[in-house]
């Protein structure tokens, strides 16, 4: 089916007309957006009086280099411009210059309204003849981009003081605890102060992961059969109590007990369930479900959002597919509910609510833009196949599914559960169908198990059934799992740590910082990371405390309702803290250098012994006679198959991803994509590696292909590669 693009050429007809009129000076209108992909897309939509160009980001910033806070003077930053982007500056001045008006269009929340603010005052600098107007929008439609360029605004200084502020306490945290950690840890770490309570939260919960002792117990399957059927059922109820089946003994027994008595249907209970649709995507809930369904990172999710609000080419036209996507917010415009149900009518006439559906905000959210949504309806996610990468595809299919959907009727399921009789035993099975498919009907990419339904066996109670075979099965109980993107997003958002905007660099700056590490899509500190965690809970205990980093979160919001005075927020926190890091520094004896470990290893350069340090990536090899001897090497994790060398850690170039080679390359080319263990296999002598899926979870595997050894983590203690 062809795209709709009415709207797109209503715009290019108005352009002509514009293009078309000679009489009267033009006026030079420039207008400066964050990015390239984005004044590409308004630059369609603008008149050839309109000149749009990018500002990159942030062109004026704190320097590096020091912590330019004037402390003694109410915190005032100290701000020049951005190495590198001088020239981009000094060319978007000279543009303003000759401009009739500048229209600063940059992201419509702190950092970019920082950013408005930072321009306007370097082209105030450099000319104060031309007039300077901000402008904001939700979407990059030519309808929303043509009402902002209409209806422009002054900075929102509020909204700056808010961004200055963070700015301030983020340097400030920064750059007094991470001198500290070069001289008391290690050198070249690093803190932040919200990413140091995600460490936190992340390191506790791999000390209950650690501890976490699991306990065997088991289930009991049968499968019964009348004249017509087959069917399994488990077992719920042993003499009157829920079973509790510690080990195979238990199982035998009752097995023993059932075995040969004549079974009956006892009960058979039908339950009715209103299944409701689901809000709009707010930005973590739109990460937690893209890491869910789609097994994307948080990081990966925002720069394709981005793309898609940005614009994309459709045919001969850019678009930009989806509203803002940094969000707290579930409310939707009002043109945009009557688009979705205007398509729901004509669609689905049976499913369209009488009325609007409205979604109740969370108590923390700010409301400062709409829910993610596709910026038109009509642009089905089918239509988008031709024009989309795979990611985009997938990613908008199901922004599109969440928005139409929670304008739609609520699903209904009806639930079948039937108990069976055995001996003192009841075995029970249960099966859901769908009685009415409301928003199920549009949802693809987002439907669930409950939406496919789930069969059961056409019974009725006194029914006689014979017990045809006995399925125990071992289990072992699981302990907390450890965090994912979704899951640590959703925690941080639980607790009001962080902002929409936030969510995602906070798990970015931990794995580039190597404090954590994202194995089969989980999230686990390094060595590393659990001990600038353990330093900064034991000596700065308040700064990585969940409770009063929300604290300080509420008071930016504050600061954005000029509630408070920013300079006044800041000095109430840094005088303590500043405080504490003396102390500290005067205090905590130094561990620098605590965890270098005397190997067998010899240099080949220098024959000098090789010691095991600690590096920003873990562990390695470095010659004892530094620094006249410079010589490092990875850690030999095992003996190559192929040709007795060291099997080390490297890593792929371009994405960096790990693998396991031979020292011996390129003699010898053996590989391995998964873990080596220092562990040999019992049944052949190759070594085990560590290996993940699914079905078996993480559990050790031999090497070699023509071994079958095989066996899960609760069989034998893995041991520690490093």
């Amino acid at each position: 089916m062809a795209v709709k693009t009415e709207k797109i050429e209503t715009t290019k007809k108005a352009e002509k007309k514009v293009k078309g009129k000679k009489a009267g000076k033009e006026r030079k209108i420039l207008v400066i957006v964050e990015s390239p992909a984005k004044a590409k897309t308004i630059e369609k939509y603008l008149g050839p009086s309109y000149t749009v160009k990018a500002s990159m980001g942030h062109l004026i910033d704190l320097p590096k280099s020091r912590i330019a806070i004037d402390v003694e003077n109410n915190f005032e930053p100290e701000y020049i411009t951005v190495r590198g982007r001088a020239k981009l500056l000094k060319e978007l001045q000279g543009d303003a210059k000759k401009a009739d008006t500048v229209l600063l269009a940059s992201d419509n929340d702190r950092e970019g309204e920082a950013i408005a603010w930072h321009l306007r005052n370097a082209i105030i600098a450099k000319t104060d003849k031309v007039p300077i107007r901000r402008i904001s929008f939700n979407e990059i439609t030519p309808v929303a981009i043509k009402a902002a360029v209409a209806n422009p605004t002054d900075i929102d200084e509020s909204k700056v003081n808010a961004q200055k502020a963070r700015r301030v306490l983020d340097r400030l945290v920064g750059y007094n605890l991470s001198p500290l950690l070069w001289k008391k840890v290690k050198n070249g770490l690093s803190a932040g102060r919200v990413q140091s309570v995600a460490l936190r939260l992340i390191c506790e919960r791999e000390k209950e992961v650690e501890t976490f002792i699991p306990e065997e117990y088991w289930t009991l399957e049968a499968d019964f059969k009348t004249s017509k059927t087959v069917f399994t059922a488990q077992l719920v109820s042993w003499k009157g109590a829920k079973p509790d089946l510690k080990n195979e003994g238990d199982v035998k027994s009752i097995v023993d007990q059932i075995t040969g008595l004549d079974c009956s249907v006892l009960d058979i209970r039908e339950t009715d369930k209103t299944v409701k649709p689901k809000p709009p995507f707010t930005t973590s809930q739109l990460q937690q479900t893209a890491a869910n369904r789609l097994g994307f990172t948080s990081k990966k999710t925002m720069q394709i959002a981005q793309q898609l609000y940005e614009g994309v080419n459709i045919g001969s036209s850019r678009i930009g597919l989806i509203t803002y996507m940094r969000t707290d917010s579930v409310r939707i415009s009002q043109t945009a509910l009557d688009e979705v149900r205007t398509w729901i009518g004509e669609k689905y006439p049976k499913d369209l609510p009488e009325k609007v559906v409205e979604y109740v905000m969370g108590k923390k959210a700010q409301d400062a833009h709409e829910a993610i949504r596709p910026t038109y309806v009509s642009y089905l996610p089918d239509d988008m196949k031709d024009h989309l990468t795979r990611d985009q595809l997938r990613l908008y299919t199901i922004i599109w599914e969440r928005f139409v959907s929670s304008q739609m009727n609520p699903a209904k399921t009806k639930t079948v559960s039937t108990d069976i009789k055995a001996g003192e035993g009841i075995f029970r099975i249960a099966g859901t169908k769908i009685v009415e498919k409301g928003f199920y009907r549009v949802l693809k990419l987002l439907n669930t198990k409950e939406e496919k339904g789930s069969s059961y066996p056409v019974l009725k109670i006194g029914d006689i059934v014979t017990a045809d075979k006995f399925s125990p099965e071992q289990h072992f109980t699981q302990g907390p799992p450890r965090y994912t993107d979704a899951t640590i997003i959703k925690t941080l958002e639980d607790k009001g740590i962080g902002r929409p905007s936030t969510y995602a660099p906070i798990i970015s700056v931990l794995i580039d910082r190597y404090y954590v590490t994202r194995p089969n899509k989980q999230l686990v500190p390094t060595l590393v990371g659990r001990m600038i965690c353990d330093m900064l809970v034991e000596n700065f205990s308040t700064v990585v405390d969940v409770a009063f980093t929300a604290d300080m979160e509420n008071k930016l919001d504050e600061v954005e309702e000029s509630h408070i005075l920013w300079p006044d927020m800041i000095r109430g926190f840094y005088q303590p803290f500043k405080d504490q890091v003396d102390l500290v520094d005067k205090s905590l004896e130094s561990f620098k250098g605590s965890l270098d470990e005397a190997t067998d290893y010899v240099c080949e350069k220098c024959g000098k012994p090789m010691i095991k340090k600690l590096g920003r990536f873990g562990f390695f090899l470095a010659c004892s006679g530094f620094p006249e001897c410079r010589n490092t090497k990875s850690i030999p994790l095992a003996k190559c198959p192929k040709c007795g060398g060291d099997i080390v850690a490297r890593k792929t170039r371009g994405r960096g991803k790990e693998f396991y080679g031979c020292t011996n390359y390129p003699d010898c080319d053996f590989i391995s994509h998964f873990k080596p263990l220092n562990q040999d296999c019992p049944k052949c002598g190759h070594f085990l590696v560590e290996k993940y899926d699914k079905k078996n979870g993480n559990h050790k595997a031999c090497i070699n292909p023509e071994c079958d050894y095989l066996h899960s983590d609760d069989d034998e203690e893995t041991a520690d590669a490093e």
